[in-house]
C-alpha cells in the first residue's frame, strides 16, 4: 500500500484480489465508491500490491521456519567451521538466541497491545525472556568470572571504574571564580538533563497517573539522599535534587505526559483500514496514527479504595524505584561506566516492556475475575527486577550493608510506621463497618 501511494497509482478496489482484477481487465468504469479518479494500473502490478497488504498481517510461520531451516543448512554443510573457540562461542549464542527470538515472534501469546504490529510486542516478550536467563547466568557466577565475563561482550569491560568526584561545591554563584561564576550550573547542564526528563515523560505515559508519578519522583530523591554514602553519583547538591531534578525535568516530564495522556484519552479513535480511506491526506494520517494506540484505558488506581488496592499500588511504587536503584547499582557492580551502549540499551529494553507491564498489572488488579492471573510481560518484568537487585546484592555486599546514618534511619523508620499505620487502619474499617451495621443498622 505504501509502495503504491509513493508512486501515486491508484487503485481499483473492490472486496478481493480476484474482482479487482476483473474489474481492472473488463470494466471500463469502475464504481466511484471504490476508485479513484485516476488511470487504473496493469494486473501484475496489482496483485503485488494485494500481496503487500497481506503481508503484514499473516503469521508466516512457515516462511520464518523455511528460511532458519535454509540458514542452518548452509552454515552446517556449506560454510567452513572457524577454529577459534570464542569466536564460535559467541556465535552460537547469538544463533540460539535468534532462533529463539524467531519462534517467540511467530508462536508467542499476543499481549494487550497490538500496534505498531503485534509481532513488535511479542519481540520484546522475547527479548525480556532472554535478558532474564542472562540475568540468572550472572547471578550463579563467582564476582570475578562474572565481571570478566563481560568481557565477551565487549573488551573495553571488566576493568574497575576510576573514582568520580560527585557533589563538590554547590555554590550556584562562586565569586572565587573570575572567568564564569555560574560554572557550577553550567557544569550539571549535560545529557543526564534531557534524560531526566524523557525518562519521566515515558513513566508517566505507563503509570497515567500524577499523583503516582510525583510520589515515585520525590521518593527517589529521598533515596539518593540516604543512599548517597554507599554510590559516590547519588552525592548531589541540594538545588540539583530539588530544582533541577524534581520541579523542573521531572515535573515538566510529568506535565507533558499528562497533556500527553489527555490528548491520547480525548482523542477520536476510528478502526478505519488504510484502504478505504479516500484521501492522501487521510492516507498518510492513518499510517501516522498506527503508531498510536489502537484504544485507550484511563488508569484509575484508586489505592484508598480497598486494601487490595492499597497494597498493589505500594508493591508497584516498590518495584519503581528498586528498578530505578538497580540501573546505578549494577553499573557500579558491573563496571560499566554511565556512557557505555549496555546502560542505554537496558533503558531502551525498559521503556518498551513497561508498558504493557503496567497494563497487565492494571488488568490484573481492576478485573481480577476476568484477568485471572498476573501477564507475561508483569511476571517478567518483576522477575528482572528482583534478580537484578540479588545481583548487585552478591557482587558487592560490603556497599549495600554500609551503616545508613542514624537520622536517616529515624525519617525511614518514621515513614514505615505511618505507612504501615494507615495501612492496618484501612483493613480495619470493613470490620467496624460490619460491627456498627450489627448494633446499629439503621446508622
Amino acid at each position: 500500500c505504501l509502495i503504491g501511494e509513493t508512486i501515486r497509482l491508484h487503485l481499483c478496489k473492490p472486496s478481493t484480489c480476484q474482482a479487482a482484477a476483473k474489474c481492472t481487465l473488463t470494466a471500463p468504469k469502475c464504481t466511484p465508491a471504490f476508485v479513484f479518479n485516476a488511470p487504473r494500473m496493469p494486473l501484475v502490478l496489482f496483485y503485488a500490491f494485494c500481496a503487500l497488504r497481506t503481508l503484514f498481517r499473516s503469521s508466516h510461520t512457515v516462511t520464518v521456519l523455511f528460511i532458519l531451516t535454509c540458514v542452518l543448512v548452509y552454515v552446517t554443510l556449506l560454510e567452513e567451521t572457524p577454529q577459534d573457540t570464542t569466536f564460535n562461542t559467541k556465535r552460537g549464542i547469538v544463533a540460539s538466541i535468534l532462533v529463539f527470538l524467531c519462534f517467540g515472534v511467530t508462536q508467542a501469546k499476543d499481549g494487550p497491545f497490538t500496534r505498531p504490529h503485534p509481532a513488535y510486542w511479542r519481540f520484546w516478550l522475547c527479548v525480556t525472556v532472554v535478558y532474564e536467563l542472562f540475568l540468572i547466568f550472572i547471578l550463579f557466577q563467582t564476582v570475578h568470572d562474572g565481571r570478566q565475563f563481560m568481557k565477551f561482550i565487549d573488551p573495553k569491560l571488566g576493568v574497575p571504574l576510576p573514582e568520580r568526584d560527585y557533589g563538590g561545591n554547590c555554590l550556584v554563584y562562586d565569586p572565587g571564580n573570575k572567568t564564569d561564576p555560574f560554572h557550577n550550573l553550567w557544569d550539571k547542564m549535560d545529557g543526564f538533563v534531557p534524560a531526566h526528563f524523557l525518562g519521566w515523560y515515558i513513566k508517566t505515559l505507563m503509570i497515567r497517573d500524577w499523583w503516582m508519578c510525583m510520589i515515585i519522583s520525590v521518593m527517589f530523591e529521598f533515596l539518593e539522599y540516604s543512599l548517597e554514602h554507599q554510590l559516590p553519583n547519588f552525592s548531589e547538591c541540594w538545588w540539583d535534587h530539588w530544582i533541577m531534578d524534581v520541579l523542573l525535568c521531572n515535573s515538566l516530564g510529568i506535565y507533558c505526559g499528562m497533556k500527553t495522556l489527555g490528548w491520547l484519552s480525548m482523542k477520536p479513535y476510528q478502526w478505519q483500514g488504510l484502504w478505504s480511506i479516500p484521501t492522501y491526506k487521510g492516507k498518510i494520517k492513518r499510517i501516522a496514527f498506527q503508531f498510536t494506540p489502537y484504544s485507550w484505558v484511563n488508569f484509575e488506581w484508586k489505592p484508598a479504595s480497598n486494601l487490595r488496592r492499597w497494597l498493589a499500588v505500594l508493591g508497584i511504587i516498590f518495584m519503581f524505584l528498586l528498578a530505578e536503584l538497580n540501573t546505578f547499582y549494577l553499573k557500579f557492580v558491573l563496571w560499566m561506566p554511565p556512557e557505555h551502549y549496555l546502560v542505554l540499551l537496558r533503558l531502551v529494553f525498559f521503556v518498551n516492556v513497561g508498558g504493557v507491564a503496567m497494563r497487565e498489572i492494571y488488568d490484573f488488579m481492576d478485573d481480577p475475575k476476568f484477568h485471572k492471573k498476573l501477564g507475561q510481560q508483569a511476571w517478567l518484568v518483576a522477575a528482572i527486577t528482583v534478580t537484578e537487585f540479588l545481583i548487585v546484592v552478591k557482587y558487592d555486599p560490603n556497599t549495600i550493608m554500609l551503616p545508613i546514618p542514624f537520622f536517616v534511619t529515624q525519617c525511614w523508620f518514621l515513614g514505615i510506621f505511618l505507612i504501615l499505620s494507615w495501612t492496618l487502619w484501612r483493613a480495619q474499617i470493613p470490620r467496624i463497618s460490619d460491627h456498627i451495621q450489627v448494633y446499629f443498622p439503621y446508622f
